[in-house]
């Protein structure tokens, strides 16, 4: 005769359900905005979390988050109130909470938003400039930063030279750099000046400092850099450095661009 397993070990075992209801738990932790994952595996390995009473240590327990009752160190472990923040991301800011050489932050500008376990949705290095997302949401972080969903990126590029047609033509054909063929989705100048031009770049894709290295190949330098939409968000008036919370339509828009809603049949 086949075992049957307890109530509570069926809850730490199995597969994920196909509604994500059933994750590990370190994943859990995660989604319940409690910490990151790499945060939760240190809990459960020291000891400190248990599912319903019983202390786990096995980081690829699995539970039932309708279900299970989580704590860490003897406390319910419930899910955070979801955050959705914009910011306009100041040039010389590193995208990180913690800096080890001690250089400004872009949590400097959220200090009025005391929120644990607020994360950068992707990153924009120290030299670029404009809109940051930032959410306790792991599963719309997630949805927005998949290769697969090809959400555009614009962005607004000033560089050294007077951009033509072959050069903005190059940049959506493909530039090898460093072993690697790199293109942008759509490439068109703004205005020009005497020595240099504004060009406006979109990407669907987010490899590290993918303007940046396309430009190199064309022995082209990058003066400034700024994000301006995000899918259908853009920057609008938002003054640099400062942050506020997405509406309801933006978060719609951006959670259907991220295939997270599906689009109403008329």
């Amino acid at each position: 005769m086949r075992e049957r397993r307890s109530p509570q070990k069926s809850r730490l075992r199995g597969k994920a359900d196909t509604d994500g209801k059933r994750v590990t738990l370190p994943r859990a932790l995660s989604k319940l905005g409690y910490c990151s994952r790499t945060q939760a595996e240190r809990l459960i390995a020291d000891g400190r979390v248990t599912v319903d009473g019983r202390k786990v240590i096995d980081l690829s327990a699995w539970v039932d988050m309708d279900a299970a009752r989580i704590k860490v160190d003897g406390k319910d472990v419930v899910a955070e109130a979801k955050i959705y923040l914009m910011l306009n991301k100041p040039r010389g800011l590193v995208t990180t909470r913690d800096d080890p050489e001690g250089r400004p932050t872009v949590y400097d500008c959220l200090k009025d938003f005391d929120i644990p376990h607020l994360s950068p949705v992707g990153r924009l290095d120290k030299a670029s400039e404009g809109l940051l997302l930032f959410t306790n949401d792991t599963t719309f972080a997630q949805a927005l930063l998949d290769p697969l969903t090809h959400l555009t990126k614009t962005y607004h590029v000033q560089v050294d030279r007077i951009m033509d047609d072959e050069l903005l033509a190059e940049m959506t054909y493909g530039v090898r750099h460093d072993g690697e063929v790199l293109k942008a989705t759509s490439a068109k100048l703004l205005r020009s000046g005497d020595k240099n031009s504004w060009i406006e770049v979109e990407l669907d894709e987010g490899r590290n400092r993918q303007i940046r290295r396309i430009l190199e190949g064309l022995d082209t330098e990058c003066l400034r850099l700024v994000r301006v939409a995000i899918g259908g968000l853009g920057l609008g008036d938002l003054a640099k450095g400062a942050v506020r919370p997405l509406t309801e339509a933006e978060l719609k828009d951006l959670r259907r661009g991220a295939g997270l809603e599906k689009t109403r049949r008329n």
